[in-house]
């Protein structure tokens, strides 16, 4: 199984002052024992680094480059996707919508994926499994 993992998801694993801090690392570390692919993409990879490193600091984003980029599955987008999400971000006009999450659904669909582990209750309204629940 395959499972999609977005920058609300990592936020959570790394802050300690996230509320939801316990739940997403539990939820985090039975993932790595399981047999699942993680995958995101490099827009998500983007948006992590430059919030861990404002948030967090330069140590949770050494953690984050050092010790979790290494047991993802990275899915570069290409021009046409970049295109499609931004169709999908214009044709939604909601405003708290942002285009990485536009590019996280577009990609999830395309490539079979139902769940995600994110915070992020955009991926529900879409239709998609959360973990943690």
């Amino acid at each position: 199984m395959r499972i999609f993992v977005d920058t609300s998801g990592f936020l959570s694993v790394l802050d300690r002052d996230d509320a939801y801090h316990a739940a997403s690392k539990k939820a985090w570390i039975n993932l790595l024992s399981s047999d699942a692919e993680l995958l995101t993409t490099n827009y998500v990879l983007l948006e992590t680094f430059a919030l861990v490193q404002s948030r967090l600091g330069l140590a949770a984003t050494r953690l984050f480059h050092d010790d979790i980029v290494p047991v993802l599955l990275i899915e570069w987008l290409t021009k046409s996707q970049h295109d499609i999400a931004t169709e999908i971000l214009l044709s939604v006009s909601r405003r708290k919508l942002s285009l990485v999450d536009c590019a996280s659904f577009a990609t999830m669909r395309a490539l079979g994926l139902t769940t995600a582990f994110t915070l992020d209750k955009h991926f529900k309204e879409q239709g998609f499994t959360c973990i943690p629940a």
